[in-house]
């Protein structure tokens, strides 16, 4: 079974963003999405409790992150998912007026 997490830092306070909501949501095959569960970041800025059912080789997911920024009010991530791969960790970098991904361990 596939795992997904993520971890928000506020990089202009050099710390973690705690209370961001955080939605995962699957395309479906006509192109809208299912939403399959919803957290939020702890006080650590972590989100380890997203569900994830049984996924086919190239899902594709959505993380959706409600920022309330600015600039960015929200943050959308898509990628795909290979269920040979056991866990998933996506990172967010996050700052007023910009934002960084990237595929953590």
């Amino acid at each position: 079974m596939t795992s997904i997490s993520t971890h928000v830092l506020n990089t202009s306070a050099g710390r973690p963003a705690e209370g961001v909501p955080v939605e995962l949501a699957q395309r479906a095959p006509d192109g809208g999405w299912t939403v399959l569960g919803a957290s939020g970041t702890d006080a650590d800025g972590r989100c380890t409790d997203l569900p994830v059912p049984d996924l086919a080789a190239g899902t594709v997911l959505r993380l959706n992150f409600t920022t309330a920024g600015p600039f960015f009010p929200e943050v959308s991530i898509v990628f795909a998912v290979d269920p040979a791969q056991s866990h998933y960790h996506v990172p967010l970098l996050l700052n007023p007026y910009g934002y960084s991904v990237y595929r953590g361990s």
